[in-house]
């Protein structure tokens, strides 16, 4: 039987935690795959790391095919809306699917015809134009989420450096400190991250207060005060980076 892993597919599936997979392992070693792997012609949909660890003790299972998938994207939808209804997805994961979903189906919308750009008659009344919000909200209620940690996330995407990402992703700091952390200069994002979860935190708490004094006084001289200690922190970060990259040199 030829089993195909897509790679691609393979973004949409957290790993397991080393006790997780060890506990898998255990349950099919003892009791064998007692649920068929689900797959789409020769492409693996679900089941990836039940097929891992059969192929590597060569543990029999079974599979059953899914017939109702046309093309890739369905195979996406599909996923997605498994893993959502999975209690232990994390939140920032379910945010990250929601707005996967939203692109997807965007993508696949056809584009409007030609005519449609033409202006509507006098009698024809013109249709609202839908509030970004209603979306967000929309978004919020398939994660089970909040709209604004929704929009966390996004800004998260958008803007946070690799290392803030899979801070954010371990549960090292919550999304609205990785959030706030983001709108930090790349260096200072790598350098707070490197210096671990307090480092990431003081970031946070400087970034708050510095936007604090910028919407009281933004001409006072507390917005210059406000503008030093930020460079303080973005400074005492790289010092904590530095201090941390010397200390794993040390023997």
């Amino acid at each position: 039987m030829n089993i195909t892993v897509n790679e691609e597919l393979l973004a949409y599936i957290d790993p397991l935690t080393p006790d997780e997979h060890e506990a898998l392992e255990r349950s099919l070693l003892s009791e064998g795959c007692r649920d068929a792997l689900v797959l789409w012609g020769e492409v693996l949909v679900d089941g990836h790391n039940r097929y891992g660890i059969c192929s590597k003790h060569g543990i029999p299972f079974q599979t059953v095919q899914n017939t109702r998938f046309t093309s890739l994207d369905e195979v996406h939808l599909w996923m997605i809306e498994q893993h959502l209804g999975r209690r232990s997805v994390s939140d920032f994961q379910r945010g990250v699917l929601a707005l996967r979903r939203k692109d997807i189906l965007a993508a696949r919308m056809p584009a409007p015809p030609a005519e449609a750009a033409a202006e509507p008659a006098p009698s024809t009344p013109t249709p609202a134009a839908p509030e970004p919000m209603s979306s967000r909200e929309a978004l919020a209620k398939a994660a089970r989420i909040s709209s604004n940690t929704i929009s966390q996330i996004e800004k998260i995407q958008k803007s946070a450096t690799p290392e803030l990402v899979a801070a954010v992703k371990s549960g090292t700091i919550s999304i609205n400190t990785a959030a706030t952390v983001a709108s930090l200069p790349v260096e200072a994002q790598v350098a707070a991250a490197a210096g671990g979860k307090k480092e990431l935190q003081q970031a946070a708490r400087q970034v708050r207060e510095n936007r604090a004094v910028a919407r009281t006084e933004p001409e006072t001289p507390e917005g210059v005060i406000a503008r030093l200690r930020q460079t303080i922190t973005e400074l005492s970060a790289e010092n904590a980076a530095l201090k941390a990259q010397l200390a794993a040199l040390t023997p």
